[in-house]
């Protein structure tokens, strides 16, 4: 059993709490750190943990083996370098980091310290991006030709205020939020990105905006992409990959479509994907085996965000340079 302090108890750290406290029997929360006192006293005495309003006592506790931060996203390069100096595993919600430079960074320096990073990418744990890896690994599309993907979530009408809707902590529209989860299953299914154009349409501003993002894609491996996403429909997955053979759909957490000779629907059996993610990341740390997201995909899928925020801003097409490593 790990145990860690969880920071940040907004809507998503209260998420993982739901999930891994008093059901997991790899990693628990025996410290909450929030800025706002009477949040981490409240869901403390809920919770059984010891509550902090400051990062520097969960890293001054000999008791934390490791930290979860759920926190704005501009503060993540400084707080995943503290606790590698601090000696402790740090697990990191997306984005892992707005920029390459930090991300080279905090992964550099959790090396160093020998210390095992998470990045929280939980939709790749759904069942029906599970199965959809299995079935490109498999090779029953043949030659990946392309990828299509779409995650709207109806954000802008569920969150008024705060960070998350800040342009400097997201930029890009809704390409932070609900966008990067699609890229990220990408980069796991097609590997790093050559080259990016994208464009964001906004009808209306904050707050309860208006706006569409837009992408198309090139990957080092030759096939295309399309991503998009919308903050105000209501939420909605769909990642199809398409093969020389066939192609591959998931929809929602826990279907999966194979289009061929034969179409086929599978219906999969859900998981608590936030609870998984932690009890792989305790499996990291016990060296049971490797966190499923290597350091070359993590800075695979901040390269492929970075260039296609800077593609957002300018209207151009951006390109990340030579043919890069496999990133699997």
């Amino acid at each position: 059993m790990i145990d860690a302090a969880i920071v940040g108890l907004g809507r998503w750290g209260k998420g993982f709490l739901e999930s891994v406290q008093g059901k997991s029997r790899r990693i628990r929360f025996v410290r909450g750190v929030d800025t706002a006192p009477d949040v981490a006293r409240d869901l403390a005495a809920r919770h059984g943990f010891k509550p902090s309003s400051d990062l520097a006592e969960a890293l001054a506790d000999p008791a934390v083996q490791a930290l979860v931060l759920v926190t704005p996203h501009s503060l993540h390069r400084e707080q995943v370098v503290a606790c590698a100096l601090a000696g402790k595993h740090v697990f990191c919600e997306k984005p892992l980091a707005l920029t390459m430079a930090d991300a080279q960074i905090m992964i550099g320096a959790c090396a160093r310290a020998g210390v095992v990073l998470g990045a929280g990418h939980n939709r790749r744990l759904w069942p029906s991006m599970q199965a959809l890896r299995r079935t490109v690994e498999g090779g029953e599309l043949g030659q990946i030709l392309h990828l299509e993907g779409h995650f709207s979530n109806e954000h802008s009408n569920k969150v008024s205020g705060g960070w998350r809707l800040s342009p400097e902590e997201s930029p890009g529209g809704g390409m932070t939020g609900a966008g990067l989860h699609v890229l990220d299953a990408f980069i796991h299914l097609a590997g790093p990105v050559l080259r990016v154009h994208a464009q964001l349409l906004e009808r209306k501003p904050a707050p309860a905006p208006l706006d569409t993002v837009s992408a198309i894609y090139e990957f080092a491996n030759g096939a295309s992409g399309l991503l998009g996403t919308v903050r105000a429909t209501p939420q909605y997955w769909r990642v199809h990959v398409f093969g020389a053979h066939g192609s591959a759909e998931a929809l929602g957490e826990n279907e999966l479509m194979l289009h061929g000779t034969a179409p086929q629907r599978l219906s999969l059996e859900p998981v608590d994907s936030l609870r998984t993610e932690l009890e792989m990341f305790a499996n990291a740390i016990e060296a049971r085996a490797a966190f499923p997201i290597s350091a070359a995909q993590m800075l695979a899928t901040v390269a492929a965000f970075e260039a296609t925020i800077r593609s957002l801003e300018s209207g151009a097409t951006v390109i990340l340079g030579n043919r890069p490593e496999s990133a699997t």
